[in-house]
């Protein structure tokens, strides 16, 4: 079953979450979406890679709103039978002195010529397992941080273990996110020196081996986002199968174990997902030397069907080539927005058939879809409430938006009862529709049949975001602040328009290496009031002046500024281009 995939060296990409199928609910957000899209787009390119990550039987959740706009968290179980293959294999590690068992299933991830990516889902829900270990693998991102420490155990170790016992030839390690940094301490461990050999004060380990087999990618521009364990917690459930506490509070920090510093020690290669991310990144980690790929979308994946037919016709093969698509001038331009009001079309059956609400197709719709948090500023939009009312009088347009907020996260449910609240105060003015169960099949509903995408984060705390880059697949150009990607991706009324002002507080970017001054000073998020006041004001301006009256009296320039989205963001901000970066930068070094 697996030797097609062991005869040669690989490379081994580590993720917490994984989207492999939209049904598949082993992902909670953008970064499971980016390792699916890297992976996907492995196999389209015949990259020789495996991914590795776990099974969550139960699941992130399964999301439902109430009457009042209060969120509502169902299980969202799935059986890997159904998708996957058993693995006969099962690997040991130890957790509070205990031998737990991990057994795996393999997914293939399939290009359409046929090419393919094997995907390693660790399991321990196994009969041999106490029944509380057999839980390990079952949730994603849930419950507490003992139970986290028990999953990155799993990952990191067993996973490693798990890919030796598969007969797997692993040529690097690539960490998405410091999740499975733990694999790190598994590799010391297999490149150790014996004891007698060392003088006093020399490591145990063989560290500049290990750091030539690991790659790290960084996505948290904050340090609170970060992994951290208290060590008394480590040493009670790691129990010294895989790690000397002593050595490790010198590559992971004294005071607690941090996982963001102990992959930075131990990866030969680090980078951040865009070049203002990796500014940040910098700044945080000034005695690393960070590099910067900016994250990108599957092609194939995210392109709604009306466009691919489309594409299909005048660019073929740009599902393997995404870089045909600045040839978009020679679709005609009824042809592109033909394609476009069927995607709309779709979007507002969907909305019809799920919130009973028919909107008006003539008039835009702006989309708003992502992970309910604070620092997302879903609630932007909704500042000056009779600001925004007069716009939508004089100019009507519709707002769609969608988004999960983490069990966890108070603060990121109140956001979702704040805009339902919203929705209920302007409905006679402004048709707001909140679409429930946001996953990938309904993201790509949405970032297709929308006319506008709206992003709206605090800066600099969107690491990368990649839901505008899919927006650009399907002629949808982005209004969003000026943050991660779209600081590259904006060029001003030709692939859309930036919200409020980007302060360079930073050293730039050097392109011929991709590496970021070590320099880069101080950088802190931009969360005064002022700010706020000024972000919402620039963007009732850029909707009241600039993209609404564009959208109702000039379809000709509307259909330019579709066609510089495409040309300008698609061809160039995809999966395919970002994978060769890495082969280039960190996998065949």
């Amino acid at each position: 079953m697996l030797h097609e995939f062991t005869q040669g060296h690989r490379i081994a990409y580590f993720s917490m979450e994984i989207a492999l199928e939209y049904n598949i609910p082993t992902y909670a957000g953008g970064l499971g979406v980016l390792a699916g899209d890297t992976l996907r787009s492995a196999a389209d390119l015949a990259m020789p890679m495996v991914g590795v990550t776990l099974v969550s039987r139960a699941g992130y959740f399964q999301q439902k709103i109430d009457s009042i706009g209060r969120q509502i968290e169902l299980a969202d179980t799935w059986e890997p039978a159904a998708h996957a293959e058993p693995v006969t294999a099962k690997v040991a590690v130890q957790i509070e002195r205990r031998t737990v068992w991990v057994g795996a299933w393999l997914y293939r991830v399939k290009s359409l010529c046929g090419t393919q990516v094997p995907v390693i889902l660790l399991d321990t829900d196994l009969p041999e397992n106490h029944v509380e270990d057999r839980e390990i693998t079952h949730h994603l991102y849930g419950r507490d941080a003992a139970y986290r420490l028990k999953q990155e155990i799993v990952l990191g170790v067993g996973g490693i273990r798990m890919l030796q016992a598969l007969g797997f030839q692993i040529r690097k390690h690539h960490m998405n996110e410091g999740h499975s940094a733990l694999l790190a301490m598994e590799l010391l461990n297999r490149y150790a020196y014996q004891k007698r050999d060392l003088r006093p004060g020399e490591s145990l380990y063989d560290i500049p081996i290990v750091r030539s087999k690991c790659i790290f990618t960084t996505h948290t521009p904050v340090e609170a986002g970060q992994d951290q364990f208290d060590y008394d917690m480590v040493e009670r459930i790691a129990d010294g199968d895989f790690m000397d506490l002593q050595e490790v509070r010198k590559l992971a920090g004294q005071d607690r174990l941090n996982m963001t510093r102990l992959a930075l020690n131990l990866s030969d290669y680090v980078n951040g997902v865009a070049k203002r991310h990796a500014e940040v990144s910098q700044a945080m980690f000034p005695d690393y030397k960070m590099h910067a790929i900016t994250n990108g979308v599957h092609p194939h994946t995210w392109t709604n069907q009306f466009f691919a037919t489309l594409y299909d016709k005048y660019m073929p093969g740009w599902r393997h080539e995404p870089e045909l698509l600045v040839r978009i001038d020679q679709v005609p331009d009824q042809a592109l927005w033909d394609a476009h009001i069927s995607a709309k079309q779709r979007l507002l059956e969907r909305i019809g058939q799920t919130t009973g609400q028919v909107l008006d197709p003539l008039l835009p719709v702006l989309g708003f879809a992502r992970r309910m948090t604070a620092y997302k500023r879903p609630d932007l939009i909704f500042f000056d409430l009779e600001r925004l009312r007069t716009i939508a009088r004089d100019k009507p347009f519709h707002l769609v938006m969608a988004g999960k907020a983490h069990p966890a996260d108070e603060g990121g449910k109140r956001l979702i009862e704040q805009i339902h609240s919203h929705m209920r105060e302007l409905a006679a003015d402004l048709n707001i529709v909140y679409l429930p169960g946001y996953d990938m099949n309904l993201a790509l509903d949405l970032i297709a049949g929308v006319d506008v995408w709206l992003n709206t984060p605090l800066r600099p705390l969107e690491a990368s975001g990649t839901s505008g880059m899919k927006a650009a697949f399907n002629g949808v150009p982005s209004l969003s602040v000026l943050d991660g990607w779209w600081l590259e991706g904006c060029i001003e009324n030709i692939t859309g328009w930036a919200v409020g002002e980007f302060k360079n507080q930073s050293n730039q970017t050097s392109e011929s290496c991709g590496c970021i001054d070590n320099t880069t000073e101080n950088i802190t998020p931009d969360n005064t009031t002022q700010t706020e006041e000024n972000d919402a004001r620039d963007l009732y301006a850029k909707l009241e002046h600039v993209v609404l009256p564009l959208y109702h009296d000039d379809r000709a320039g509307w259909i330019n500024i579709m066609k510089g989205a495409i040309g300008k963001n698609a061809a160039v901000f995809n999966s395919h281009r970002m994978i060769w970066r890495y082969a280039a930068e960190a996998y065949i070094k």
